[in-house]
């Protein structure tokens, strides 16, 4: 948390609200904090929350050099331990997870080199700070390197596009080697390898600082300003599942998080941790932020961290989307925000709206599968009829399965 920043989360009084904020606090959960009295606080907070094994959250006690780079270089430091119930004949199996949301570091008129020379440094303390609390896997933001350029339809943004094992992979890997740390890299891809065709791509680095493997962004907005298919198309690589040190992770990069089958399949491929690297703005999306990921956590018995990232970015040439609106510079607020999820139904406070941050989370991965015993959500599915009415669906000939009443067109007597 800022310096300027009370323990509640808002501003001092004589510090300015600055954009993105809530009547002055940094999210949601602050400014109810400080509104209601602590019973009424706690209650809320249950509904809002859930509870992780019948009790809230617990904090995690972090080292204090951790605390000092929060500090130094004002960002958002939250940690939270998710548990899991005791059993008998498995051990627990606790991985630590860490999510970065930031801002861009320079305005977009600068030239890209020392734009993403910026980001670079901005994050290097963030990083520092999560490999000293321990973390095991660090996700990133979707297209970390830059701007969220593609509202501008401006093909020069593509020029931040690099191959997997690129500038970004290379800064990234010393840190998976150093920490002993899983890294998901969210980058724009240039595949030089297919005639130069750029993806949206997130680049999974082992903790030796070896490569994994990648996954493409799956689904594409085509919705206000997410003018995305002017840069990139839906991705080829189907619903991978990585099995790292830690856990098997999985990654379904933003716009895919509006689409079930798309969480579903990350399940049904083994899915214990899935990450949502995101870039989403207000006025758009924040009403779903909080349920999307909350329910595909509580539908497929896994974790689901969520990170977006935070700022208005400013481009040089105004734009329109056709979507009647005026020309604009900007493509709104993101709001950050980013938060876990867990298979019980309980999740995290969300970091600031705002301000730079790392959130920090133990979670025990055994309860990805008690949570299946319990509710038996694979064993009372009926993938078999799923499976034949998008086969029929999929046809040219398809015709819906619909019973009319047959008095409905039938002019009385």
């Amino acid at each position: 948390m800022d310096r300027m920043e009370e323990e509640n989360g808002k501003l001092e009084e004589n510090q300015p609200s600055p954009a993105g904020s809530i009547c002055g606090f940094t999210s949601l959960h602050h400014l109810l904090k400080a509104s209601l009295q602590p019973h009424l606080y706690q209650e809320v907070s249950r509904m809002l929350l859930g509870l992780n094994c019948g009790r809230p959250l617990e904090n995690i006690a972090l080292p204090e050099s951790a605390k000092a780079l929060s500090l130094k270089h004002a960002f958002d430091l939250q940690a939270y331990c998710f548990g899991a119930d005791k059993e008998q004949l498995r051990e627990s199996r606790i991985v630590r997870v860490g999510l970065i949301q930031n801002s861009i570091a320079i305005p977009t008129t600068a030239p890209f080199s020392e734009q993403r020379r910026s980001i670079f440094e901005k994050l290097k303390p963030i990083i520092d700070a999560a490999g000293a609390s321990g973390v095991n896997i660090l996700c990133l933001q979707e297209a970390w390197t830059m701007p969220f350029a593609f509202c501008t339809r401006e093909k020069r943004w593509c020029e931040f596009a690099e191959p997997v094992d690129g500038e970004s992979t290379k800064f990234l890997q010393d840190f998976a080697q150093k920490y002993d740390m899983v890294i998901v890299s969210p980058i724009l891809e240039r595949d030089v390898k297919h005639g130069e065709t750029i993806w949206n791509t997130a680049v999974i680095i082992g903790n030796n600082g070896n490569i994994i493997g990648k996954h493409r962004k799956n689904h594409i907005p085509r919705v206000g300003d997410f003018n995305e298919s002017t840069y990139y198309m839906e991705g080829n690589t189907g619903h991978p599942v990585f099995e790292t040190a830690y856990g098997k992770i999985a990654i379904n990069i933003c716009y895919g998080r509006h689409h079930p089958l798309n969480w579903l399949a990350f399940g049904l491929n083994g899915a214990e941790i899935v990450f949502n690297p995101s870039a989403t703005v207000g006025e758009l999306s924040e009403p779903m932020w909080p349920i999307e990921a909350r329910n595909a956590a509580i539908a497929n018995s896994y974790f689901v961290a969520s990170i977006n990232r935070v700022g208005t970015e400013i481009f040089p040439n105004a734009f329109t989307s056709g979507d009647g609106k005026p020309q604009h510079a900007d493509f709104g607020h993101f709001y950050g925000s980013s938060h876990i999820s867990a298979p019980d139904a309980c999740c995290t406070q969300s970091l600031s709206r705002y301000q730079d941050g790392l959130l920090i989370s133990d979670m025990d991965l055994n309860l990805c599968r008690q949570l299946k015993d319990k509710w038996g959500f694979r064993m009372t599915a009926r993938y078999e009829m799923y499976a034949e009415l998008l086969e029929r669906y999929s046809r040219p000939d398809f015709e819906p399965q619909v019973v009319s009443d047959p008095l409905l067109n039938k002019k009385p007597s």
